[in-house]
């Protein structure tokens, strides 16, 4: 994925104003910046639901989105759910129903969305994009609506996921801890424009109790404009 000078305009408000980012093949780049600095739009167009006004914007085809909602379909059955749009055929459901066990969900093949729990029904729309097979994979703080063992537990797997998968990544999160503790690299959207986009060189498992966890979460908080007081957990 390669984007080069991307500009991006509301009225007379420049959301997204020259942009340049590249992510490879088994990059995970998360994606910070306060609500409303054009994170979300940046991954609207990354998937093709939004255009931009300017610049240049090269990704795969085979691209996949995972939003904050699981977006199922209620009259579906969960593989169905997992296979909606593709051909049906025997190849299909057994596609389907891999994906359904990787997330863990292999006995739910059956069931309706409906009887899911939040962290079900998120790992089913996870299935949902990897059976596809994605270069692209984009995630839309997917784990915003979960509860915090939920989504520590998400966090996990969709780090495990990735890493036997290797499309590249670009999760957009308000959560730094998240950030840091998932993603290879970290881009700071700040007023249209990125301020930082550093690579994360801390081995995995990731202890954000550990002092170089710490140090990198410190600074992108101030990238963001947070100013932790002294005395103040870290």
């Amino acid at each position: 994925m390669i984007v080069r000078g991307l500009r991006r305009t509301f009225g007379e408000r420049h959301v997204l104003d020259g942009i340049d980012l590249d992510v490879t093949r088994g990059d995970f780049v998360a994606l910070l910046g306060a609500s409303g600095t054009g994170k979300t739009t940046l991954l609207r167009i990354l998937a093709g639901l939004d255009h931009p006004d300017g610049g240049t914007v090269l990704v795969p085809r085979r691209r996949t989105v995972v939003f904050q909602e699981p977006r199922l379909v209620p009259s579906k059955r969960v593989l169905a759910n997992v296979v909606v749009g593709l051909p049906r055929t025997a190849a299909t459901r057994s596609l389907g129903l891999a994906a359904l066990e990787e997330v863990g969900l292999g006995a739910h093949a059956d069931a309706w969305p409906g009887t899911l729990s939040g962290g079900e029904a998120q790992r089913v729309a996870l299935a949902r994009a990897l059976v596809r097979e994605p270069e692209l994979l984009l995630l839309d703080e997917p784990f915003a609506a979960l509860d915090a063992l939920t989504r520590l537990r998400m966090q996990d797997l969709v780090a495990d996921l990735c890493a036997r998968h290797q499309p590249a990544v670009v999760l957009v999160t308000h959560d730094v801890e998240e950030a840091v503790r998932l993603a290879d690299r970290v881009a700071v959207l700040r007023q249209g424009a990125l301020i930082r986009d550093e690579r994360i060189d801390l081995e995995q498992p990731r202890d954000p109790t550990r002092p170089a966890f710490t140090r990198i979460r410190s600074q992108l908080l101030a990238d963001l404009g947070v100013q932790q007081k002294q005395g103040e957990p870290r």
